[in-house]
């Protein structure tokens, strides 16, 4: 572990496998902070560069029972718990959680709070998603521990969920059709900029109990970051605000055009409504060093991340975005589970193989009828779910709760095991697995199994019906994989 050369003792970080949390361990790291995490289930932490430099807690804030240990010897503790999925209760859960949050911490003597939540006057009639976001950080300080509160509009980063939204919707959508209320104003800031902000309020003990704005440069409307982007991409595109696109309508035509389901995109596209702009100077005089960039070089720093490779965590990597508040199943051995597994051969090192299944998926396809994943993809995104377009953080690398297509993987064990759990809309729960066995000399063997475990009749009806489809999918992506990997295997 790094040793701490500040005066700050152990540093928590949630949500380490979101979006913002994902970001801020390495950053706080390189900074020389002695760091704890704090996960819901530790095997999502498979593959992270920094899994080895951190402790490592399972808790949720759902649970307080399963809070203090995380808690225990702290000294400051990151608060990334708030929800972007839209259930009926997820405002109701999102105060329950920052509730238990607060007391743990508190009985812990936890010195403070550090907490992002999202701009608005609250004395105007803010979206739900940016209401929850507020009373949240309220919540979190009726623990009695000092709250740092941050507050931010849209934030522009490879992978980031608004900024997808826009890249997706800017390259595909010639003719922008979009709600009127793409003129209200908006303060995007750059996703460097809020973690040098959140990282350097761990040296600034006066921000203790403050609600702080930040923003970049520009202030604009959200009718300008798609003309930006499209400037920086040397595009042209025209934007036509109709009065009749409400939020509902808005979703689902993002949903189609963008990797989002419509249940993320709502609470975004009803953002929209709110003008989010910094409204008070204490980012200016409390964290004078920083100075925040413009919008266009934001879009700049992104492209270029997405470009290189260097996305180090996406919007989706959070389970929210999939399922919800409900606990992944995870695969068990268990009674009523319908396997098909087919075994192969492979010239080639167990090495060879594994750069070859951990590389399906995303840009590259699946090897074989990539017109059969893609039209289930299309089928899923009909029905309101995950559909294809997710794609994969990296192209080639790849760690345990990755998106890959309409797969999350589940499990991974370097040259040994890839494990991939479906989150299609369909009558039951299925896991796509590769084991990789070493062999006699430079040879492996590949066991592919196919796990499903049907929901009642319609499960069982949706298994047979599509069982010859499966069979010569399943069997011609072994094939394939075999293939590529005695090529991987004999190419430099």
């Amino acid at each position: 572990m790094v040793t701490n050369t500040n005066t700050i003792g152990t540093v928590l970080v949630t949500g380490a496998t979101g979006y913002i949390g994902g970001r801020l361990v390495p950053r706080l790291l390189e900074e020389g902070y002695c760091l704890r995490v704090m996960v819901r289930d530790a095997t999502r932490l498979q593959g992270r560069s920094w899994v080895n430099r951190v402790e490592i807690a399972e808790g949720d804030p759902l649970k307080p029972e399963t809070l203090s240990g995380a808690f225990k010897g702290l000294d400051v503790a990151y608060a990334f718990i708030h929800s972007r999925y839209r259930g009926a209760d997820f405002h109701t859960k999102d105060m329950e959680a920052a509730k238990n949050f607060g007391a743990a911490a508190k009985a812990a003597d936890v010195k403070r709070i550090i907490y992002l939540g999202g701009l608005g006057d609250p004395e105007t009639k803010l979206s739900e998603h940016l209401r929850s976001r507020q009373l949240t950080a309220k919540s979190l300080s009726e623990g009695g521990v000092p709250v740092t509160h941050f507050r931010a509009a849209i934030i522009i980063g490879s992978g980031s969920a608004s900024f997808e939204m826009i890249r997706y919707m800017t390259e595909r959508v010639p003719p922008m059709i979009c709600p009127r209320w793409v003129f209200s104003r908006i303060q995007p800031i750059a996703i460097d900029d809020v973690m040098s902000y959140l990282a350097m309020a761990l040296k600034v003990p006066e921000s203790a109990g403050k609600t702080i704005d930040i923003g970049g440069r520009d202030v604009i409307t959200y009718a300008d970051t798609f003309r930006g982007y499209a400037k920086v991409r040397g595009l042209r595109r025209v934007i036509i605000p109709v009065p009749v696109l409400t939020p509902r309508l808005s979703s689902h035509w993002v949903h189609w055009v963008t990797p989002m389901s419509a249940k993320i995109a709502r609470p975004l596209i009803e953002g929209l409504r709110n003008e989010v702009v910094v409204r008070n100077d204490l980012a200016r005089s409390m964290f004078p060093g920083i100075h925040p960039i413009g919008y266009e070089e934001a879009v700049r720093r992104a492209l270029k991340s997405i470009e290189s490779g260097r996305v180090e965590s996406t919007w989706s990597d959070a389970l929210c975005t999939s399922c919800g508040d409900k606990p992944p199943a995870v695969l068990t051995d268990q009674e009523g589970i319908i396997t098909k597994r087919i075994q192969k051969t492979i010239e080639a090192p167990a090495e060879s193989v594994y750069t070859v299944v951990t590389g399906l998926g995303g840009k590259r396809g699946w090897l074989y009828s990539n017109w059969a994943w893609w039209s289930r993809g299309l089928l899923d995104r009909l029905f309101g779910g995950v559909g294809l377009r997710r794609g994969r953080r990296h192209p080639e690398n790849l760690r345990a709760g990755d998106v890959v297509d309409f797969w999350r993987v589940e499990k991974l064990e370097t040259n040994r095991l890839l494990r991939l759990r479906s989150e299609l809309k369909f009558p039951g729960r299925l896991w796509l697995q590769f084991e990789i066995h070493p062999g006699d000399t430079d040879t492996s063997i590949l066991v592919q199994t196919f796990n499903y475990v049907p929901k009642g009749f319609p499960g069982f009806l949706y298994w047979y019906l599509l069982l010859p489809l499966h069979n010569v999918i399943l069997s011609g992506l072994a094939r394939q994989i075999k293939k590529a990997s005695e090529k991987e295997n004999t190419e430099p």
